[in-house]
């Protein structure tokens, strides 16, 4: 049986050492997912650069999402977030109407596109969290990692046999991993209550 494990990061390289290292204990690039809002940021507000901007500057294209129906192919941009190989060698950029430009790879995409909340309805934001609750996580863990991305965090889902769940959960919290708890009880406190995708004001 297998459980998914998700985390949010604040920055790109925590999440990107969590998915070499998930990848390097057996975690098939097939069973693990990324999502990232902007290139890279410090989780409190500032920020390094922007998708579209790393698009910019290695010639890649930031698609709009009303552009095609498959929201998890793009081009490849594994060397925005530094992968060499495994699924960071695979990430696409995306434009996504109320989160704007994201980074991409895996299957939370290809979930929230066969949930048929996908680019043509111009709610992948809300397939995101649809595809979330899919994979086992509640309504309000959902919205907290939605939430988290459009912030500019770095959101990191595993699908992990129950024998490795405690390696993988201990793995993702010597990497910075922050679960949905913890980071809920943080944008409560200033008032947020759910993901709202029409919302586009920057909150980081």
């Amino acid at each position: 049986m297998t459980t998914t494990i998700t985390r949010l990061f604040d920055t790109r390289s925590d999440a990107e050492n969590a998915v070499r290292e998930l990848e390097t204990m057996g975690i098939p690039h097939s069973d693990i997912s990324i999502v990232a809002n902007q290139a890279e940021t410090d989780g409190h507000g500032t920020v390094s650069g922007t998708a579209s901007e790393a698009a910019h500057e290695t010639g890649a294209a930031v698609r709009s999402a009303d552009d095609q129906g498959d929201v998890t192919r793009g081009t490849n941009t594994g060397a925005i977030l530094g992968g060499a190989g495994g699924l960071l060698a695979g990430l696409g950029l995306l434009a996504i109407p109320g989160l704007g430009p994201i980074v991409a790879a895996g299957w939370l995409l290809t979930t929230a596109a066969g949930a048929g909340i996908g680019a043509a309805g111009g709610a992948a934001t809300g397939g995101i969290v649809g595809a979330l609750r899919h994979a086992g996580h509640t309504e309000g863990d959902a919205n907290v990692y939605s939430e988290g991305v459009r912030r500019g965090g770095t959101l990191v889902s595993a699908r992990v046999d129950d024998s490795r769940l405690s390696d993988a959960e201990a793995l993702l919290r010597r990497h910075n991993g922050v679960d949905a708890a913890t980071r809920g009880t943080d944008y409560r406190s200033s008032g947020w209550s759910s993901f709202d995708t029409s919302d586009t004001t920057s909150r980081m």
